[in-house]
C-alpha cells in the first residue's frame, strides 16, 4: 500500500475540469457576495447564525437532493432528477468512505477517490466495516444509470413523462449535457473493465466485466480498459469546465440561493447581485412551460420563465421577451427552485426602460376628485351626496370605473349595510401605479402611490376597499399604509355577513355557479375561501379542473401590453372552454378586468362577486 500511486495520465482531464471549475465559481460567489446592497449583507450577517440556517439545510436536503417539489409537480421527472442528484451524491459520499475503509486515515487525493476500481487493484476488496461496498456502489451506480434511462427518453418523447415540451437548449447546455450522458456509462464500463481483469466488482460490474474478458483477448480487454478510463475521465472534465456556462450551474448555485433566501434576501425592482443566484439556480427544467397559457393557447413558444432566465444570464435579453408575459405566476408557483420570475422580470423591464426623469407626475398633487357617501332611498334610489368623511374608504381601480354594473352593485352593497363610505375615485382620480410598475417605469408608480396615501390618510379612514385584486396587491405590497387595513370586496363582504349587516338569500333557480380565481386575488395575495363562502351562501359551486392555485389566467393581464388581441381572444376562449366543461351556468369572478375578458371568451354569463352579492341582498333580521 506504500507504493500505491494515484497519478496517471487518463486523470489530466479530470484534474483540468476540477480546477477549472472551482476556480470559477469561487469567482462568481465572490464578485456577487461582494455587491450585494448594504442592506442585504446586514441580513447575511444577522441569518447565518439564525434558525433560518437549519431551515437552509434541511431545505437544501429536501429540494436539491430529493427534489420534493418536482416530485410533487410530476413523480417520473422527481424520480429522474432524484437519481441524478441524490444518486450521484450518495456515489461520492459511500466511495469516500470506501476509501476510508480500505486505506485508512491515508491521505488520497480527489482523483484517488473518483477512481478508486483503477488505483487499487492490488487490494483485496473483500467487505470492511460489515459493508459490501462494490455491491452498495453498483446498486448507486445503477440507480444513477435509471435516471439517465429516463432523461434520455425524456428528450424523444416528452410527452410520455407528461411535458408537452422540453426546452431548447444553448451550445454550451449541448455540450454539458452530452458529456454528462457519457459520465456514468463510461464510468460502469471502466470499473467494469477492471473488474473483469483482477476478477473483482459487485452485481453488476463484475458481471459485465466478466462478458467483457469472455469476449476480447487480454491484450484488447487492456486497451479497452485505458480506453474506458480516458473515456471517463474526459466526460468528467467536459462536463465541469461546461458547467459554469451552461444551465448545471444550478447545481452549484442552488444551495446557496435557498441560504440567501432563507435570510431574508430578495430580488427588487431594480437589478441587484442576488439576482445573479436566482437567475444562475434556474435549471431549465422545463417544468414552467407547460403551464403557460401563452405557450399552449397562444402559440408563443419563445418567452416562458426557462428562456427569460436563459436570455437575462447571457445578455441577450429583448423587449419582446421582457414584456412578452402575463406575469399570472402559474410558472413561478410550478419552479422546483422557487425562484421569484416575476420580481426579475420587473427589474428586468425597470433595467430596459432606463430611468426616466422624475416630476412628470407633479400635476397631481393637489387633485381630490372623491367624494363622500351616495344617500339611499330604499334599494338604490340616489338623493343626493353626503360629504362627511366615512370611517371606510372605497377605491374602485380603473377598471371597477368601467365596469358600471360593479360599482352599481358596491353602491347597493354599501347601503344595505348602512356604511358611511367615502369614495376615492369614483369622479376620477389617480391610478393605484400597479400598472405603471409592471411595465417598468418604478419612478412613475412610485408617484402615483404617495400621492394615494396622503389622499388616503388625509381623508381619515380606517378601512379601505377595494373591488380590484390588482389595486389590492399594490396596496398591500407596496403602500405604507400603516393603521388602515386594506381588503378585497370579497374579504369586506364576508365580515358584513359574519356581522350580520347584510343577509344572503339562496337562489332556488336550480343554477350552478363556476368561480374563477384571479391572478392577482389569488396566487397574488393568497385570496381563495372569502369567495367561495359567499358564493356557497347563495348557490351550488363546482370547480373547474384547474382552480385555486394552478388557476388559470383570463388572459387579458396589464402586466403584458405585447400580447396582441387574437392571442389574448385565444386565452380567454381556453379558459371559458374550461369553465363551459363543468356544467355551470354563471362564471363568478371577483376582478373587473377577468369579467371582461372571461366575457369575450364564452356565452356564458359573466359576473363579478358584486354583482351576484347585491342580487342576493335580503334585509338582516
Amino acid at each position: 500500500m506504500a507504493e500505491m500511486t494515484f497519478y496517471s495520465g487518463f486523470v489530466i482531464p479530470f484534474i483540468v475540469g476540477t480546477s477549472v471549475l472551482f476556480a470559477v465559481i469561487l469567482y462568481k460567489y465572490m464578485r456577487w457576495m461582494v455587491r450585494l446592497p448594504r442592506e442585504d449583507k446586514r441580513l447575511v450577517r444577522r441569518g447565518v447564525f439564525s434558525r433560518a440556517t437549519a431551515e437552509a439545510i434541511w431545505e437544501s436536503v429536501a429540494e436539491c437532493l430529493l427534489h420534493r417539489r418536482i416530485w410533487k409537480v410530476n413523480p417520473l421527472l422527481g424520480y429522474m432528477h432524484t437519481a441524478f442528484a441524490l444518486g450521484w451524491f450518495l456515489l461520492i459520499v459511500v466511495g469516500w468512505a470506501e476509501t476510508a475503509a480500505y486505506l485508512g486515515g491515508r491521505l488520497v487525493p480527489l482523483q484517488g477517490h473518483i477512481f478508486f476500481k483503477y488505483f487499487t487493484t492490488s487490494l483485496d476488496h473483500a467487505p470492511r466495516w460489515g459493508v459490501d461496498f462494490e455491491a452498495v456502489m453498483d446498486l448507486l451506480l445503477l440507480y444513477v444509470l435509471s435516471g439517465l434511462a429516463l432523461a434520455l427518453f425524456k428528450r424523444i418523447r416528452s410527452r410520455a413523462l407528461g411535458m408537452r415540451r422540453t426546452t431548447r437548449l444553448t451550445f454550451g447546455d449541448r455540450v454539458a449535457l452530452t458529456s454528462l450522458w457519457f459520465v456514468f456509462p463510461m464510468r460502469l464500463l471502466a470499473e467494469s473493465a477492471t473488474s473483469g481483469i483482477y476478477g473483482s466488482g459487485g452485481f453488476l460490474t463484475g458481471s459485465l466485466g466478466g462478458a467483457l474478458v469472455s469476449t476480447m483477448p487480454a491484450a484488447s480487454m487492456a486497451s479497452f480498459e485505458t480506453a474506458a478510463w480516458w473515456g471517463y475521465s474526459v466526460a468528467l472534465g467536459v462536463f465541469f469546465v461546461s458547467m459554469p456556462f451552461s444551465r448545471y450551474m444550478h447545481i452549484f448555485t442552488e444551495v446557496p440561493l435557498i441560504f440567501l433566501r432563507r435570510w431574508g434576501l430578495r430580488s427588487g425592482e431594480t437589478e441587484k447581485s442576488f439576482d445573479h443566484f436566482q437567475i444562475e439556480a434556474c435549471s431549465r427544467c422545463g417544468v414552467c412551460i407547460d403551464p403557460c397559457q401563452m405557450q399552449r393557447d397562444a402559440g408563443v413558444t419563445n418567452v416562458q420563465a426557462a428562456y427569460f432566465i436563459r436570455d437575462r444570464r447571457y445578455g441577450k435579453l429583448t423587449r419582446e421577451v421582457a414584456d412578452n408575459c402575463l406575469m399570472c405566476g402559474r410558472c413561478e408557483g410550478r419552479c422546483p427552485v422557487g425562484i421569484g420570475v416575476n420580481a426579475l422580470r420587473l427589474n428586468s423591464r425597470h433595467s430596459l426602460n432606463g430611468t426616466p426623469a422624475d416630476g412628470r407626475y407633479d400635476y397631481v398633487k393637489g387633485l381630490d376628485t372623491s367624494t363622500g357617501s351616495r344617500v339611499f332611498e330604499g334599494a338604490g334610489c340616489e338623493i343626493g351626496y353626503s360629504m362627511k368623511q366615512g370611517r371606510v374608504g372605497f377605491y374602485a381601480g380603473c377598471m371597477t370605473l368601467l365596469s358600471p354594473r360593479i360599482l352599481k352593485a358596491m353602491e347597493v352593497i354599501f347601503a344595505a349595510a348602512g356604511e358611511d363610505v367615502w369614495w376615492a375615485d369614483r369622479n376620477g382620480g389617480v391610478c393605484c401605479g400597479r400598472p405603471l410598475k409592471l411595465s417598468g417605469d418604478v419612478e412613475a408608480a412610485r408617484d402615483m402611490m404617495r400621492f394615494n396615501e396622503g389622499l388616503f390618510r388625509r381623508h381619515g379612514i380606517t378601512v379601505l376597499v377595494t373591488s380590484c385584486p390588482i389595486c389590492l396587491r399594490v396596496f398591500r405590497e407596496d403602500y405604507a399604509l400603516e393603521g388602515i387595513e386594506v381588503l378585497h370586496h370579497s374579504e369586506y363582504f364576508e365580515r358584513l355577513l359574519s356581522e350580520g349587516r347584510i343577509a344572503l338569500s339562496a337562489s332556488d333557480d336550480g343554477g350552478l355557479l363556476a368561480y374563477h380565481d384571479p391572478c392577482e386575488l389569488g396566487r397574488g395575495c393568497g385570496i381563495y375561501n372569502a369567495p367561495r363562502n359567499l358564493l356557497h351562501a347563495v348557490a351550488d359551486l363546482v370547480e373547474p379542473t384547474e382552480t385555486r392555485e394552478n388557476a388559470l389566467c383570463c388572459g387579458s393581464s396589464i402586466a403584458n401590453i405585447h400580447l396582441p388581441g387574437a392571442g389574448q381572444l385565444a386565452i380567454g376562449r381556453a379558459v371559458g372552454s374550461a369553465f363551459e366543461a363543468t356544467g355551470a351556468t354563471e362564471i363568478v369572478t371577483a376582478c373587473p378586468l377577468c369579467k371582461k375578458a372571461l366575457t369575450r371568451g364564452t356565452d356564458l354569463p359573466v359576473s363579478d362577486l358584486a354583482e351576484v352579492v347585491e342580487r342576493h341582498l335580503k334585509v338582516a333580521r
